[in-house]
């Protein structure tokens, strides 16, 4: 055993560690779920900005920058961090106030049971696809660490057990404590690495940058096209909003100790994750000018992009260098899987089992935990059959809150600020937006490769989203049943 392996076991027992010690302050469900709402907000900044710095953000972005440029990346880091910004200025201070458990008690509480379910059910299956590549990253960077000697399945099996294990018994707790002590080690070690880069390219950090605007990475805005115009919108929005109504940004949220923390915490977290999301594409561009032949290897048709960074720092850095890096990344994978566990768990357990099965505050706390268990074990296969079907991490996040924006964006913000919005328009969004969706994709996936060339194919996600609109509208102003 290496001692970067060495250094990876002792990482992931440490988290083990903080989980158990954790779960010493579970008392109640909101103890496991909100961590008893006391967060200050230098803990709430962590985990919201570790929300979404996970696998995608030091793998998947600076593969897709390299590729596309920052038009290749608006749904993430730009639209992903905008969500929280919204969420921190429109949704926090309301949410916040009405002192609830879940995302989708709102939904039971504005509309009906029916509205809740549906709701849930969605929020639950979005998480698939972003909890997924969280464990498909994790088996990648243990198979890298110890150099083939655990196989990639494994790894996935034994990185999804040790944030199984910690969360099962601390819930938010050991989700918010094991997320501001890898916000650290994330920050040091990225920022160690970006300054070894730069000391090892002849141009510096500058050259660096000036190599990739001469080569057009840093073009943002999409071609005069009304079809390059609605593809590049529509990235943006399905991250920017698709994501806002989801159980981990509002347990952020609710865990804070306070209203104005709860509502500063998302903003700056916000901010922060957009600007720092920028180091690990500096480190991968300029990794990619220092070794081009690696470069070019990961760049080409059967290579895998996500690979450059961990293989160059395997190969062209000293130890301790190795064990900032994947430090970095695993606190980074591990704080994101956390998160997206508990979400789910929580949301199935308190929103669709509860009631239908009368469960008192001690059996709900039992009931959590065995979501959160049912819940890893399901992802583990989706995350296998993912991987098999060749989707990268960055696709699998992306994909994720199509269902959310197209199904439960409409009734929350709606049911926020329009007083007219009722079940009936609930309803009607929910069913439109998300049925609409799902032909747009089946028909954008059926045509053939010659109608690809020739005819622009209309987003599913910006179809889903507008209809939902109509539904909610339509829906409410026919039946008249106003909701205050």
């Amino acid at each position: 055993m290496n001692l970067l392996t060495i250094f990876v076991v002792m990482y992931m027992a440490v988290s083990v560690f903080i989980g158990v010690w954790a779960s010493s302050k579970v008392k109640t469900t909101t103890d496991f779920v909100l961590a008893g709402r006391s967060l200050p907000i230098y803990v709430t900044i962590a985990t919201v900005f570790a929300t979404w710095f996970g696998s995608e953000a030091v793998l998947g972005i600076p593969a897709t920058f390299i590729k596309n440029g920052l038009t290749g990346i608006i749904g993430d880091p730009f639209g992903a961090g905008m969500c929280l910004i919204f969420v921190g200025v429109f949704f926090a201070k309301r949410l916040y106030n009405m002192n609830i458990l879940t995302i989708g008690d709102f939904f039971r509480k504005r509309y009906n049971p029916i509205i809740e379910k549906l709701v849930s059910l969605s929020i639950c299956i979005s998480y698939l696809g972003w909890l997924s590549a969280q464990i498909v990253a994790l088996g990648l960077t243990i198979n890298l660490v110890t150099q083939n000697a655990v196989s990639f399945e494994v790894s996935m099996v034994l990185g999804l057990g040790v944030v199984l294990f910690y969360t099962l018994f601390g819930g938010m707790w050991s989700v918010a404590i094991t997320d501001f002590v890898q916000m650290l080690m994330i920050i040091i070690g990225l920022l160690i690495i970006a300054f070894m880069i730069a000391n090892q390219y002849e141009g510096g950090a500058v050259g660096i940058i000036q190599h990739a605007h001469k080569n057009h990475k840093f073009e943002f805005w999409p071609e005069l096209k009304l079809s390059s115009i609605i593809t590049f919108v529509g990235a943006f929005i399905t991250m920017a909003f698709g994501s806002i109504p989801q159980q981990d940004v509002f347990q952020r949220v609710m865990s804070a100790k306070n209203e104005k923390v709860a509502v500063r915490g998302t903003i700056i977290g916000g901010i922060f994750y957009m600007f720092f999301c920028f180091v690990p594409i500096f480190i991968v561009y300029g990794a990619s000018l220092i070794n081009p032949e690696l470069s070019q290897i990961h760049n080409s048709e059967n290579g895998d992009p996500q690979r450059l960074m961990p293989e160059y720092i395997m190969t062209n850095t000293p130890l301790y260098v190795q064990v900032m890096f994947f430090g970095a990344l695993l606190s980074a994978i591990m704080s994101t899987a956390s998160g997206t566990l508990l979400a789910p768990s929580v949301i199935f357990a308190e929103n669709i089992l509860k009631e239908k099965l009368q469960l008192n505050e001690k059996q709900l706390l039992v009931a959590l935990r065995m979501s959160v268990l049912g819940f890893g074990l399901i992802v583990l296969a989706y995350a296998y059959l993912s991987q098999s079907a060749g989707l990268s991490i960055f696709e699998m996040v992306e994909n994720a809150y199509l269902i959310t924006l197209c199904g439960a964006f409409v009734p929350l913000t709606f049911g926020m600020y329009w007083k007219h919005a009722n079940n009936t328009g609930a309803l009607c969004s929910i069913i439109f937006g998300i049925s609409v969706w799902i032909l747009f994709e089946i028909y954008n996936h059926t045509i053939s490769d010659t109608a690809i060339e020739n005819q622009f194919l209309f987003p599913p996600q910006l179809a889903g989203l507008t209809t939902s609109i109509i539904g909610m509208i339509a829906g409410s102003l026919i039946t008249k049943n106003k909701i205050s």
